[in-house]
């Protein structure tokens, strides 16, 4: 066999995807190339490794045999990357990291730009899913980390706290909902929304928590992100909920009134999970170190 690092990256791809395409993509290599590579993974061991079909590929057993051995040596070479960065600077280590809509809006941004001018020797690999998919992606061993909410069925993730977060609902001033209180999620399922696109992990969440009513939210749009949602919702649109820091931020230039919902799962705190903390590569480590909140840090929160 001579299969390489790039073939194994790519094969891994292909399979956390569904697709050689978006396998291709992430790997940035071209769709050629890619496939190539995977024919040439088959030639060598004389099997499939991947069932094609209309709707994408999946992994044969021999397949799923060569995902659990690449994400081994995968993640040795990592640790070794990190360890050996002590002694030879510039080596580039790489860290997966999933999270949800809140985090990736409101708080990552800062944070990882913080923490890569900091460490320009470690490159991440950042991407949105919903909470419950990237626990149990990362318990799969195809991220290093992820951001969810703890209201998330964590298994047997380890976790660390990385900012509070609550949700609120957003109207236009002079909506009929701006001067309460608060609002409960269940009373709102009649209005018309502005949500987040599909693919959205805050949507999905919300989403759920409509079908767990018997319901479906009835949207006029969808839009790309919380403060073009709180946008729309300033003309009238419909009414949106999002993470509370964006709409506070909306709110200075727009005008909407933040409601608060009176739901338990609205404020949520926001973790880090791994597998096992002291099992990721140093660089992982590193991140880990710098985005946990600890006694001297404070939650970022609007309240």
């Amino acid at each position: 066999m001579r299969f390489d690092l790039t073939d194994l990256r790519l094969f891994l791809h292909v399979a956390d995807t569904g697709s050689i395409t978006a396998g291709a993509e992430r790997s940035a290599m071209a769709l050629a190339s890619a496939s190539a590579r995977i024919r040439g993974m088959e030639d060598a061991l004389g099997i499939p490794l991947l069932e094609r079909g209309r709707r994408g590929v999946r992994p044969t057993p021999a397949g799923r045999a060569v995902i659990h051995h690449a994400r081994l040596i995968l993640h040795q070479i990592e640790r070794m990357r990190g360890e050996l960065n002590e002694y030879a600077r510039g080596l580039k280590g790489h860290v997966r990291l999933l999270s949800n809509t809140a985090a990736i809006n409101e708080f990552l941004p800062d944070a990882l730009a913080e923490f890569l001018a900091a460490n320009p020797n470690i490159d991440i690999d950042l991407e949105e899913r919903p909470s419950h998919a990237i626990v149990a992606a990362v318990a799969a061993g195809l991220a290093d980390l992820g951001v969810v909410a703890d209201m998330v069925d964590l298994g047997g993730l380890e976790t660390r706290p990385f900012r509070a977060d609550r949700l609120v609902l957003v109207v236009a001033k002079g909506h009929r909902l701006a001067s309460q209180p608060g609002v409960a999620f269940a009373d709102l399922l009649d209005e018309p929304f502005v949500g987040l696109n599909t693919g959205s992990a805050l949507q999905a969440y919300l989403d759920t928590h409509a079908a767990r009513a018997g319901r479906s939210l009835s949207f006029r749009v969808r839009v790309r992100g919380p403060i073009a949602l709180c946008r729309v919702v300033e003309r009238g649109v419909g009414i949106g909920i999002v993470p509370e820091s964006a709409a506070h931020r909306a709110a200075a230039t727009s005008a909407i009134q933040v409601v608060e919902l009176s739901d338990s799962w609205a404020p949520r705190l926001l973790v880090l999970c791994a597998r096992r903390f002291d099992e990721l590569s140093a660089h992982a480590r590193r991140l880990v170190e710098d985005l946990a909140l600890s006694p001297q840090k404070s939650p970022v929160s609007a309240d």
